[in-house]
């Protein structure tokens, strides 16, 4: 189902008393609003939650409210989200939202309480870069893909036939996922998985972009991680099996110093799990379709790669 809160932000804005009505906002929603701060910006019962929400609050929204002028992301959604429905067969229940974002991130995935939540923060899809806002300047015709992207992982982490580490870990936390506390538990194999099948979902559910735009990387770095195919599989083989918050920012995340991205005498790209987690899927995508391999024991991927590799090189 799509939810879209857009209206409710620029309505906040036009108010009086934009912090009074922020806060009632975040108690109508405060079910999915809650797990996202916690997610991905801070507690919201942070020391520094008050200064967050007042920065989003006083930031230039000219390019947002040009860009909704323009676009109609709530039919770009819904034709993502019915084609993200035939592709993964989702068969569990799952929101998208769209929404102004307090930070960094343009796309995310929740689960609360048993569902599934994938939202999408409108304020990096204007096409313009905005440092108020922390905006990506993205084209809004990214929007489906980074559906795409986010219902993947809903559907491997909620789907009642999911086989994935993530899954039991999200059971084991009574439905819910975190980023750092359901996240820092899983295997860097469940991990790299995960976000390698994310990326073959966005490419099913919008065909067409560059084949960077799929991974969020520019197209010089990711030649060079096409370069580094070979050194990236012999980087992470070794840890593939161990578990940690550490293996994961290292892998997946931006914003680490280059020290703590070093493996075997070279700094790892950032990110570049993405790349290297697309890479291990492939096979077991082409060979049982999508919708199977997105809810697929992490430990079957190795297992036809290989087996698609041996092939290759015999």
């Amino acid at each position: 189902m799509l939810i879209n809160l857009v209206p409710e932000f620029l309505d906040i804005l036009a108010s009086s008393n934009r912090e009074a009505a922020y806060q009632l906002y975040l108690e109508r929603h405060r079910v999915v609003l809650q797990a996202y701060w916690s997610n991905y910006v801070l507690d919201l019962d942070d020391l520094h939650a008050d200064g967050v929400i007042a920065a989003a609050l006083r930031a230039d929204r000219s390019d947002l409210r040009s860009m909704l002028q323009q676009a109609r992301i709530s039919e770009l959604a819904e034709t993502a989200i019915a084609k993200a429905t035939e592709s993964l067969q989702i068969d569990s229940p799952t929101d998208v939202y769209l929404m102004v974002g307090v930070g960094g991130a343009n796309a995310g995935e929740l689960v609360v309480n048993g569902r599934a939540a994938a939202f999408v923060c409108v304020e990096h899809f204007t096409g313009k870069v905005n440092p108020t806002t922390y905006g990506l300047g993205l084209p809004p015709d990214l929007i489906p893909l980074w559906i795409g992207h986010e219902l993947a992982h809903a559907v491997r982490y909620t789907s009642p036939g999911s086989q994935s580490e993530l899954k039991a870990l999200v059971d084991e936390a009574g439905g819910n996922y975190s980023y750092w506390a359901t996240a820092g538990r899983a295997t860097l194999r469940e991990l790299l998985v995960n976000e390698g099948l994310a990326v073959h979902a966005a490419q099913q559910v919008a065909p067409g972009h560059d084949i960077a735009d799929y991974f969020g990387y520019p197209k010089r770095q990711f030649q060079r991680l096409r370069e580094m195919d070979a050194f990236l599989r012999r980087a992470a083989h070794h840890d593939l099996d161990r578990a940690g918050i550490g293996l994961r920012l290292r892998f997946l995340s931006s914003g680490l110093s280059p020290g703590s991205r070093l493996a075997l005498g070279r700094v790892l790209p950032e990110r570049s799990g993405y790349y290297l987690g697309y890479r291990m899927v492939e096979a077991l995508v082409a060979d049982r379709g999508l919708a199977a391999a997105v809810r697929a024991a992490a430990g079957e991927f190795d297992t036809v790669d290989e087996a698609r590799r041996d092939i290759r090189t015999a």
